[in-house]
């Protein structure tokens, strides 16, 4: 689950290479070479020449040396912040700032694999599926973007992920069947992480207690968050009610799910019938 809107039309699509002119320019400014800037910032001369040529997002880690070296308190941590944004509407950055802090993430999704979970080829083919009108160079900038919600998982204490699907998103082809295996591939070594598990509901389950997709977000110095959307919009609500509401339904949902083991044998059962 996540919007599918683009970048601002006034905004650097691609921010990877926003980024990496940027640290270009401080370094120059500096008189540093790359190979100085890698040894000052202790990272090796290749990652610095992707970064500046705008293939390679810079890190968090990186932004903050960069920060050290070039003595801009902040700017490179903050510009990073900002260009990882991009590529997604207005709307939905409040809710990247809170996935970003949560501690326990809860998601159903009933018609595509949510979007921090997604490979770059099933991506790219929601998104043109639901874009035709779009370039390749914006469909990349709405790829890279999406990827980059994955990073939350790199963190040194990543959120716990909790993921249930609703059996006809693993059985939808998206982009191809190729892309299918993939992607169910994908999913598979993803739960085999202490901190991700992934149910399946499947058809037999009967009526889901939830016809819509939405997110529960838990953080520990605020309260539990709602996300959902409408056609156009996305919506976060920490109204009491609404996040007991939602937890209620999600409750009910993960007990009417297969368990883990069975959700992570039927993934690769239809994973094989992709195949076929």
């Amino acid at each position: 689950m996540e919007s599918s809107a683009g970048p601002e039309p006034d905004e650097p699509q691609d921010g990877a290479a926003y980024l990496g002119q940027e640290v270009k320019f401080a370094r120059e400014h500096a008189g540093m070479t790359q190979q100085e800037l890698a040894d000052e910032a202790h990272y090796k001369r290749p990652y610095v020449t992707k970064v500046e040529g705008g293939s390679l997002m810079a890190s968090e880690q990186f932004a903050a040396a960069c920060d050290r070296v070039f003595n801009t308190p902040g700017y490179f941590a903050r510009l990073r912040r900002r260009v990882s944004e991009r590529g997604h509407p207005g709307w939905f950055i409040p809710y990247l700032k809170l996935e970003r802090e949560a501690t326990s993430i809860c998601d159903y999704s009933n018609a595509f694999v949510m979007g921090m979970l997604q490979t770059p080829d099933y991506a790219e083919a929601v998104f043109r599926s639901t874009h035709p009108r779009e370039t390749d160079k914006q469909i990349k900038a709405r790829v890279e973007a999406r990827l980059r919600r994955y990073e939350v998982m790199g963190r040194e204490k990543p959120p716990l992920l909790w993921v249930i699907l609703q059996e006809a998103v693993l059985r939808t082809v998206v982009g191809s069947h190729a892309v299918m295996v993939h992607q169910l591939e994908s999913l598979a070594a993803e739960m085999v992480t202490p901190h991700v598990t992934v149910q399946v509901l499947p058809f037999e389950a009967g009526a889901p207690a939830s016809s819509l997709p939405f997110i529960l977000l838990t953080q520990d110095d605020g309260p539990s968050v709602v996300y959902s959307e409408s056609r156009d919009q996305g919506h976060v609500t920490d109204s009491a009610t609404a996040v007991a509401s939602a937890q209620a339904t999600y409750e009910r949902l993960r007990a009417a799910a297969l368990s883990p083991d069975r959700s992570l044998a039927l993934i690769r059962q239809i994973t094989e019938e992709h195949a076929r």
